[in-house]
């Protein structure tokens, strides 16, 4: 902060930005870290993107969050990715530092984080459906966190493809592809199933069982389809409210330095989507 008369300002810029709970979670969090910061919220046209991240630059923001298809614009426009936003080709958290602005993206982290409250992700074989940004990102994370085997499932094979080539390059755990189904199977040989598809895509499964962890990253007020499954068989289900508060609670650290409650950004997810 330049003078401690000015506030430190974060922004979600969205394309679109209406619907998206990051002010209503990040405000309270601020109010219970006792600090006096502000956050807004701005509609950015994807074209627009570039000035929008200069701007971020020249008025001091200590860093905005990213969504809707600015993620995958906003890359050619900052000073240098982490390694996870780099390997997903995507930015969901950008931070200013003396350099510039870093570009970030903690959908994986948040999702390991969730699995970690019931899980231990190394060791365990992961049935991984999707290729998006999310999907990479998570595919990396868990690949860093010692999953014995990464299966990856995508509607285009040929996505399937190109990420499993690319946590090839990484060195760590396997990975392999396996077809899309109208229900796909889960191997017996995993541990770990995580659905990173948009909630419409309807992702099915054959094959659950109870002593799987069922992940699905679709932030929706009522049990997904895939978390329902998952209940109705016994597995643990972690839904996309619990991923989207662990990936709150690291983004806010980001920024602030302070962990804020997970347990208070779940009430405040669960009263903005009840809304």
């Amino acid at each position: 902060m330049t003078s401690p008369a000015l506030q430190e300002i974060i922004a979600l810029l969205g394309c679109p930005a209406a619907g998206n709970p990051a002010q209503y979670l990040h405000e309270r969090a601020l109010a219970e870290a006792g600090l006096d910061w502000r956050f807004l919220t701005l509609d950015v046209a994807a074209d627009r993107i570039g000035g929008a991240l200069a701007g971020v630059a020249a008025l001091g923001f200590r860093g905005c969050l990213l969504s809707g298809p600015l993620r995958t614009l906003a890359p050619a426009h900052l000073e240098s990715l982490s390694p996870a936003a780099t390997f997903a080709g995507a930015v969901g958290l950008v931070e200013r530092q003396p350099t510039g602005l870093v570009g970030h993206i903690t959908d994986g982290r948040g999702l390991v984080e969730a699995l970690r409250s019931h899980v231990e992700p190394a060791g365990s074989g992961v049935l991984l459906v999707g290729t998006g940004p999310a999907a990479r990102a998570t595919a990396l994370e868990l690949s860093l966190a010692g999953a014995a085997e990464i299966l990856v499932c995508d509607r285009a094979a040929e996505r399937a493809a190109a990420l499993v080539d690319a946590l090839a390059g990484v060195g760590t755990a396997p990975a392999a592809t396996v077809p899309w189904e109208p229900e796909i199977a889960v191997p017996e040989r995993v541990g770990i199933v995580v659905s990173a598809v948009p909630a419409e895509a309807r992702a099915g499964f054959s094959g659950l069982r109870r002593d799987l962890v069922v992940g699905d990253f679709a932030l929706v007020p009522q049990p997904s389809p895939v978390v329902a499954a998952a209940r109705a068989c016994g597995a643990c289900a972690i839904d996309g409210l619990e991923i989207h508060c662990a990936r709150t609670a690291i983004d806010f650290h980001t920024w602030t330095g302070v962990e804020p409650d997970t347990d208070l950004l779940r009430e405040l997810l669960d009263e903005y989507l009840d809304a």
